[in-house]
């Protein structure tokens, strides 16, 4: 009963914070949910790990994380079908977004994954870069060069996609 509570416990603190993190990584909030929840699952099934981790978040990060990449390398095969006009794909819905939200998600996932990862766990997940460097097995300083990189591809990305100029009021405030 004692596991039960410390995950029911732990999904009510990490839960939404979880899924936006993996949202930001993914672009797709269903499946956002459905990787933290199959973490959850797997806390469950096997609760003495997550029990004896040193810090459960992170743990469940990890999870979480190591899910949303499989769906993505299994969705990758689909989108490649796509692309090549073998399978017709739904146009992607996200009610109740604003269209910068879409803009930046769009962008984000023109990132490559790894710099992806690391720019929505500094960014929307608000992590340290050595938190960040922890939860993904990395070394401090290839979260920096993945975080400088992917916010000047986000630069130009979102340039890209307003080119309209600053009213002369912005350009000097």
């Amino acid at each position: 009963m004692e596991a039960e509570d410390s995950v029911r416990q732990a999904y009510e603190v990490y839960y939404r914070r979880l899924v936006g993190q993996v949202f930001g990584l993914i672009g797709d909030l269903a499946e956002a949910e459905d990787a933290v929840q199959e973490a959850f699952a797997r806390v469950l099934a096997a609760p003495a790990s997550f029990l004896d981790a040193d810090d459960s978040e992170r743990w469940l990060r990890v999870v979480a994380l190591n899910v949303a990449r499989t769906r993505y390398r299994r969705r990758w095969l689909f989108d490649r079908l796509v692309r090549a006009g073998r399978v017709e794909a739904a146009p992607p819905a996200v009610p109740g977004l604003s269209a910068d939200r879409v803009a930046l998600l769009a962008a984000l996932r023109r990132l490559a994954p790894a710099t992806r990862e690391a720019v929505v766990l500094h960014h929307l997940a608000d992590l340290p870069v050595g938190e960040i460097a922890a939860t993904l097995g990395v070394p401090v300083g290839t979260v920096k060069a993945r975080l400088a990189r992917g916010r000047a591809a986000l630069a130009r990305f979102l340039a890209d996609d307003d080119p309209a100029p600053l009213p002369e009021e912005a350009r000097h405030a």
